[in-house]
């Protein structure tokens, strides 16, 4: 299995994944001309994704979609609280080509197999999901304020993981953010600081972790740096390699999981 990080912030997300003829997005937030274009960079048609996996409805995750299925109706997998959620703020969405899925309930995407869990975010039945082709697995969490036992059990024993490191919790406290939006990114359905990330992984990691990507990175409250260090940490308290950190610079070229 191959994957990329496309985009990765408050203002757009998708991971695209591909394994033995498929290729799947997960997510679909910025905008579709500068997705397809970065698709077209790592040598993908954008007309070759088979579908888009949908984490939950917030806008930085799903504002391509109108675009995109202009273009090509790609079937699109999400709860039904995402898919309600999209059809209340997205007019055309009642007709798109939509799958209901639910957390713990595995499925396939052609030689995918994906389990989605459940994970805290304050959004409409959000989840994470876990890619597997080929006996080689990828994990993915890039929105939730907290770890939980079925996020652990989830993505524990992954060969790469693509995991949410928001921000830094001094910097948040220190920012200009109206007090309300402190709360809500900092709570337990916010987002991950960089301490509970780092806190997180080392209750998933395992020697057959090969990539780690921190994702989500708040611009005006998190930097490059202090994610690295964090998970560099969690890393060499776990006994694993650093060499398994990938820096969230972005575009991505494709990554390979060994």
């Amino acid at each position: 299995m191959n994957f990329a990080v496309l985009a990765s912030s408050s203002k757009g997300n998708c991971i695209f994944a591909e394994g033995n003829d498929t290729r799947i997005l997960v997510d679909a937030g910025s905008s579709w001309r500068s997705l397809a274009s970065r698709l077209r960079h790592l040598g993908a048609d954008p007309s070759s994704i088979s579908a888009i996996l949908l984490t939950h409805d917030h806008s930085d995750h799903v504002s391509a979609l109108e675009t995109a299925l202009k273009v090509r109706q790609l079937p699109l997998f999400a709860t039904s609280g995402t898919i309600e959620a999209v059809c209340e703020s997205v007019s055309a969405a009642s007709d798109w080509p939509w799958t209901v899925i639910g957390a713990g309930e595995p499925f396939d995407v052609g030689a995918f197999s994906v389990l989605p869990f459940s994970v805290p975010h304050d959004a409409g039945d959000p989840v994470g999901f876990v890619l597997e082709c080929g006996g080689t697995k990828l994990g993915i969490a890039t929105d939730l304020g907290e770890s939980t036992a079925a996020a652990r059990l989830a993505l524990r024993d992954c060969d790469a993981l693509a995991l949410e490191f928001n921000h830094e919790r001094r910097m948040l406290m220190d920012s200009s953010r109206p007090w309300s939006l402190k709360q809500r990114i900092s709570g337990r359905s916010g987002h991950l600081s960089n301490d509970q990330a780092a806190e997180f992984l080392s209750e998933i990691a395992t020697p057959r972790l090969s990539r780690l990507v921190p994702l989500h990175l708040s611009a005006e409250c998190n930097t490059v740096e202090a994610a690295m260090a964090a998970a560099r940490s969690s890393l060499l308290d776990c006994g694993l390699p650093t060499a398994a950190l990938v820096p969230p610079v972005f575009p991505t070229e494709l990554l390979a999981i060994p």
